[in-house]
């Protein structure tokens, strides 16, 4: 059993499912199954694919899991700014699914406990790690010892997305995300992720960076939250 923090209403994400774990380096108290759940196969950096099959919608999809936190070797698998690092290959319509540190009993003493916020950044962003390289915040693993397992928080990779505030992607492109942890922590590692969308047959896109629907051309979270707070005013005036 697991808790999943779902954004899929507001940001156009992915259903939360339950499935088991893919790899291994995880906080204590998260421990995957003797048996890793079997899909297309491993792609780039080794994350590995959930299965899958439940309808007929999902079957050209596969799920990777990244668990996030500084004990993963692959955060550690190379220099990023070398083109090394966490990278995984992925489809157009796959999915990315996050999880975030959780500790069971006994439990670590708190300042032990890892808490991040993610960002989706853009190449220097990732390269420094450094979210205010046109990034803004993505999700945020705040219950590192929540009663029900791990949060964890999914991506879908879509060409277009019915969500106001959801997030189109590129084929041929890349795609980064980097973590930041509270000020006052002691040990502050910098963990980052490059996600590749691989090329299509079809018709080739130049938008190098994550594409917003047209009916939201925010550029950060704050804007985000103001054009959701002026929609009942909009629907009101246009009804009286």
């Amino acid at each position: 059993m697991e808790v999943v923090e779902d954004n899929s209403a507001t940001l156009g994400l992915a259903p939360m499912m339950t499935k088991g774990y893919g790899e291994v380096g995880a906080p204590l108290g998260l421990q995957p199954p003797a048996q890793p759940p079997r899909g297309r196969g491993t792609a780039g950096g080794g994350a590995q694919p959930f299965a899958h099959g439940e309808d007929a919608a999902r079957a050209n999809s596969d799920r990777y899991a990244v668990y996030w936190n500084r004990s993963n070797p692959r955060f550690h698998a190379g220099a990023a700014d070398d083109g090394g690092g966490y990278t995984v290959e992925v489809s157009i319509n796959d999915y990315l699914d996050i999880y975030c540190p959780h500790y069971g009993a006994p439990l670590p003493p708190a300042e032990r406990m890892e808490h991040y916020v993610l960002y989706m950044v853009n190449g220097e962003g990732h390269a420094s790690c450094d979210h205010r390289q046109r990034g803004f915040k993505r999700w945020e693993c705040n219950r590192p010892a929540a009663p029900g397992g791990p949060l964890k928080f999914s991506e879908k990779f879509q060409l277009f997305t019915p969500f106001s505030l959801g997030f189109e992607f590129r084929p041929g492109h890349e795609y980064y995300y980097i973590s930041a942890t509270p000020p006052n922590a002691v040990d502050r590692p910098c963990l980052r992720l490059k996600v590749y969308v691989r090329p299509t047959n079809e018709t080739l896109y130049e938008a190098p960076e994550p594409i917003f629907t047209s009916n939201n051309s925010c550029s950060g979270l704050g804007s985000c939250q103001l054009f959701l707070s002026t929609v009942p005013v909009l629907w009101t005036l246009l009804g009286s």
